[in-house]
């Protein structure tokens, strides 16, 4: 009675394994959320990691939520364009990008960002301590206009909601289920968890994402989950794609000091 089933299963095709073009090597960057100084030394190990690899093609995605809770988004966010303009670098809308901006001109959002971190992302521009505390909130909009460039909040609007490259897509969320890319909403993919990280399915492409804090890597079979929680756990991490390969860089805060170093994929 077990043979039926052995020809069954045996039948079945072998999905290939995901992959990038051939060519090319992507770095994908988790939620930096203020973290500087786990950026910079991320950033020094991709760039040396990336220079082993000769005339390869890479491209680094930062996946979103640059800004916020950390002590330093005015430097993240500095960092993020000096690095995009020395090389091919593409920079995705997280929610706390979309708060951030949207409360210089919405009062009601402006209380929302405050209370999810854009305290620090205020202070970091240089507004000064004692006159946020003594604002209110239509003087705090004020001071945002004031401190915080033209150049950064344009750098900001211009991310990306989505990019595909090869078998991988990479969004700030995730996407909702069983709908085309091309139907997805920006809140979804900016804001989705539950309905996304339930799902047992197989996607158009395989998920790369951040937004949903986890202690460790995730690697399902549909979706990869890389924020590690750079505010709280001093864990920045980068996954590393090239051809159906899959490993990890992470930089990591321990006793004050910041190191990087590299990590096997755990599938």
């Amino acid at each position: 009675m077990f043979e039926p089933l052995r020809k069954i299963f045996r039948s079945r095709p072998r999905l290939p394994a995901p992959a990038v073009p051939e060519g090319q090597r992507v770095y994908a960057i988790g939620d930096i959320h203020g973290r500087l100084d786990l950026f910079d030394e991320l950033i020094a190990a991709i760039e040396r990691d990336a220079e082993a690899a000769g005339a390869i093609e890479t491209t680094i995605v930062l996946l979103g939520d640059l800004v916020d809770r950390g002590p330093d988004s005015a430097g993240v966010v500095r960092r993020a364009r000096e690095l995009q303009a020395r090389r091919p670098t593409r920079v995705l809308a997280g929610n706390h990008e979309e708060m951030f901006l949207e409360s210089f001109d919405d009062r009601r959002l402006l209380r929302h960002f405050l209370k999810h971190g854009g305290r620090e992302t205020l202070l970091s521009y240089g507004v000064p301590r004692k006159r946020y505390n003594d604002s209110t909130l239509e003087e705090l909009q004020a001071l945002m206009r004031e401190a915080v460039p033209k150049e950064d909040r344009e750098f900001l609007s211009a991310a990306e909601e989505f990019v595909v490259m090869g078998d991988y897509l990479f969004v700030h969320a995730g996407i909702l289920p069983e709908v085309p890319l091309e139907e997805q909403s920006r809140h979804d993919m900016l804001w989705i968890r539950d309905q996304f990280l339930k799902y047992p399915g197989r996607h158009s492409h395989v998920v790369v994402h951040g937004h949903t804090i986890c202690p460790d890597i995730e690697e399902c079979n549909n979706r990869i989950g890389i924020d590690t929680g750079a505010y709280r756990t001093g864990k920045l991490t980068a996954l590393v794609l090239e051809g159906q390969s899959r490993r990890y860089i992470q930089a990591a805060e321990n006793a004050g000091d910041v190191t990087a170093f590299e990590m096997e994929s755990i599938r």
